[in-house]
């Protein structure tokens, strides 16, 4: 048994130490959110936050993530009201929408420890993947977001964004 806090709650998985953490949160805990791209750490799609930073799930053996506050799309806040999540809508960002669960938890954590990025500061810590070639919209919502006063931090993310 690995023991887990997701998105604030504690839970327990009946999986090898060494299953990544991605079909752990899929398969196991079924939030969807979280999506494979790759399977080599290189897309970001399964981008979750461990303890606040971006990780690449799918490479993430989960027994590497217990005792760590693992923070998901599903998370971030309980209707989509997070300042990134919010901005994303605004900013129309999502075309097929597959890897912006993973953009946004990027965003989150960059915007936790840079409140202000300039396009170079986004550029260096946005590197997933967009298919679609969202990345002037993924860059406007980074702004936007930024720009408003700050409402959540990660630390809350697991409990639905309340402060």
């Amino acid at each position: 048994m690995v023991q887990l806090k997701v998105n604030g709650e504690s839970l327990e998985a009946d999986v090898p130490e060494t299953h990544p953490l991605l079909w752990v949160l899929r398969e196991t805990l079924g939030l969807q959110g979280t999506k494979f791209g790759c399977g080599i750490g290189q897309c970001g799609a399964c981008t979750v936050l461990v303890d606040g930073q971006p990780v690449r799930s799918c490479v993430l053996p989960v027994a590497s993530a217990a005792g760590t506050q693992i923070t998901t799309i599903e998370g971030l806040s309980p209707n989509g009201t997070h300042p990134v999540q919010r901005a994303w809508i605004e900013e129309q960002v999502p075309q097929c929408g597959y890897c912006q669960s993973g953009q946004i938890l990027s965003a989150v954590a960059l915007l936790t420890s840079n409140s202000s990025p300039s396009d170079a500061d986004i550029d260096r810590a946005i590197t997933n993947i967009c298919r679609c070639g969202t990345y002037a919209s993924i860059r406007r919502a980074i702004h936007l977001a930024a720009s408003w006063p700050r409402q959540t931090t990660t630390e809350d993310a697991g409990n639905g964004g309340a402060r």
